[in-house]
């Protein structure tokens, strides 16, 4: 009787999982994807280079991810394109007893993007805007320490797009 009851239990504790698997899980419309391709993004900035920098970062994080294969795009299932719309820096925090001077800035990149299939040109995921936002202290060149803080805001960017796309959400 233990043994019976003990094989019931151990059933029906592993019942349970029976809907889960382990890996990626990709959304219901892109499950035939298997790769993409990734141009460098247009940028409608001003900031010189910074379509590089982002489509780098974003590259970087679909591999650490793992549900999509990079590829060239020729071999890859679908292409990401995506446009650099904005990048803003706003004053964070003022010095303590100027407030006209400012000790630190919020920068922001927004970036749209859209996921189209390669062989048919059917949109995949219909354009939608991520971004990316980080502060950074005023030191002797304020430009300079923009331009320090720019990766950091293009990988918070890049991990709500790859969350995105392969999430479905």
């Amino acid at each position: 009787m233990k043994t019976f009851c003990g094989l019931a239990l151990l059933a029906f504790s592993l019942g349970g999982c029976a809907g889960y698997h382990i890996g990626p899980v990709k959304p219901y419309s892109l499950r035939a994807v298997q790769s993409i391709a990734i141009p460098t993004f247009k940028n409608n900035t001003l900031i010189p280079d910074i379509s590089v920098l982002i489509t780098d970062t974003v590259i970087s994080q679909f591999q650490q991810d793992g549900t999509y294969r990079i590829a060239s795009k020729g071999d890859a299932d679908a292409i990401l394109k995506g446009e650099i719309e904005r990048v803003t820096r706003a004053p964070a925090r003022s010095v303590r007893g100027n407030v006209l001077a400012t000790a630190e800035f919020s920068l922001s990149l927004r970036l749209r993007y859209t996921l189209i299939d390669r062989a048919t040109g059917k949109v995949l995921v219909n354009p939608t805007q991520v971004f990316g936002t980080t502060t950074f202290f005023v030191g002797q060149d304020v430009t300079t320490d923009e331009r320090q803080a720019l990766p950091l805001a293009a990988q918070e960017l890049a991990v709500q797009l790859v969350s995105q796309v392969s999430e479905g959400w």
